[in-house]
């Protein structure tokens, strides 16, 4: 294999027309535009039970150390004084059809990564020679019609512009031309680089990798033998900003999964269960970089005769809850009846889902609920709140008082704030829901256009 030609950017673009945009802690985002009482505060957006897990915080809480994946609990901790919010996914979907309809504005290729971030070519549009002129004018567009601010980056490709819109946020504009690609490119972090997870980090400090400079200073044979042929394929062509990955409006993804094929064979029930949660680990983040969740997770495993058995497990809706998932895929490895040695183990997940329930437990006797059991959220109508179909952040309204959302319910005590998008902040109210019956209702979605 020669290492130059792996290495010829003769086919790349000589402009920066590969536009990547990403909203800038979107759910956290949403709710503070409105929630007009949470701008400017604290948000943690995910579940609130003991094994409740952040969905996204706010930028306010970030500052205060919590993050996406953190346990809401250490969260709370973190950030005493956050809003601690259920995800609104009707109201995230809608806003997240107008940031992509402003993105469809400046090309017929747009490539969706998630609810909140795309791919644009511009070359495939009328802004091809002024890419910075429309990168700033569809970021003023997004903020006029929605209200909420998008992190914008510019590259000669897809690597190029989704580093470049990282190192713009929150809510910047950075255009990277190939002339000053190294500049840019070197300095980072190795594990700034897409499929630099955990464990090839590890290997890769064990070369006295840590920046992408580092990276590039790698011998290609190196880099194969310690990482994998594919792997450290890739590798060396991104460290040199090599990424022929075109913008392509595809079908929407049908599978996630990972998959480990063992140095020696395994068994034993807890051994195996620790890969299974291993190999299950490593899905779950290709999962979480797809964006939403998914309803069907698939065990796949081959024995020691090469033998293989795959089984599923599928879920009542989609779920983007991480130790529901890893439950699942436990239950279908066991499913598959492994008695003997295990040569590799598989697990995947389908009929994936961009906006997935989390389920995630809020009380502390739901604790030991079995897998599958859903949260409740926002039913297709109007329904009459009680307290256990209440989650904080949930849109309600009252016949005199108007919309507003649920700050919590404690027995037969509602106690919200009405205030929407359109209104001033407003104080919390207690009200009594034998007297007056709340109902929940689905989302006010505001923007113009």
């Amino acid at each position: 294999m020669d290492p130059e030609r792996l290495a010829d950017a003769s086919r790349l673009r000589s402009r920066a027309t590969v536009l990547h945009a990403d909203a800038d802690s979107f759910f956290a985002a949403v709710e503070q535009r409105d929630k007009p009482s949470l701008r400017g505060r604290p948000v943690l957006v995910g579940g609130t039970g003991p094994r409740g897990v952040v969905s996204t915080a706010s930028y306010e809480a970030r500052r205060a150390g919590a993050h996406s994946a953190m346990a809401m609990g250490r969260a709370r901790r973190l950030v005493p004084a956050a809003a601690v919010l259920f995800p609104r996914f009707e109201a995230y979907g809608a806003y997240s059809r107008m940031i992509m309809a402003e993105l469809a504005t400046l090309s017929e290729l747009v490539e969706p990564v998630s609810i909140d971030e795309a791919f644009v070519d511009l070359e495939a549009g009328p802004y091809a020679d002024d890419p910075a002129t429309a990168a700033a004018e569809v970021r003023a567009r997004i903020r006029e019609r929605t209200g909420l601010a998008v992190s914008i980056g510019l590259g000669r490709t897809k690597l190029v512009a989704k580093l470049a819109s990282d190192a713009g946020k929150p809510d910047g504009l950075l255009v990277v031309e190939p002339a000053d690609e190294d500049a840019f490119l070197l300095p980072l972090p190795a594990r700034a680089v897409p499929g630099i997870g955990p464990a090839t980090m590890a290997a890769l400090e064990r070369l006295d990798v840590r920046t992408v400079g580092d990276l590039r200073r790698q011998p290609l044979d190196v880099l194969t033998m310690t990482i994998g042929e594919s792997s450290g394929t890739n590798l060396f062509r991104l460290a040199r900003g090599i990424d022929e990955r075109p913008v392509a409006v595809s079908g929407e993804r049908k599978s996630v999964g990972s998959e480990r094929t063992f140095a020696e064979d395994i068994f034993g029930t807890e051994t195996v269960a620790a890969a299974i949660d291993s190999v299950a680990d490593e899905a779950l983040r290709r999962l979480h970089a797809h964006g939403g969740g998914a309803r069907t997770v698939v065990a796949k495993v081959r024995f020691a005769d090469f033998t293989t058995v795959t089984r599923s497990v599928t879920l009542p809706q989609p779920s983007a809850e991480p130790a529901e998932l890893r439950a699942a895929a436990q239950q279908a490895a066991r499913a598959a009846g492994i008695t003997s040695s295990v040569r590799l183990l598989g697990v995947s997940f389908h009929n994936l889902s961009t906006h997935a329930q989390l389920t995630l437990a809020w009380d502390e006797d739901q604790v030991g609920a079995p897998v599958g059991v859903p949260a409740p959220d926002v039913p297709a109508g109007p329904r009459l709140l009680d307290e256990s179909n209440g989650r904080p952040g949930l849109d309600v309204e009252h016949p005199d008082l108007g919309r507003g959302w649920l700050v919590h319910v404690r027995g037969r005590q509602a106690t919200v704030r009405f205030e929407t998008v359109e209104t001033p902040p407003a104080r919390s109210q207690v009200v009594d829901l034998d007297a007056e019956p709340l109902l929940l209702v689905a989302p006010l979605v505001v923007g113009s256009g």
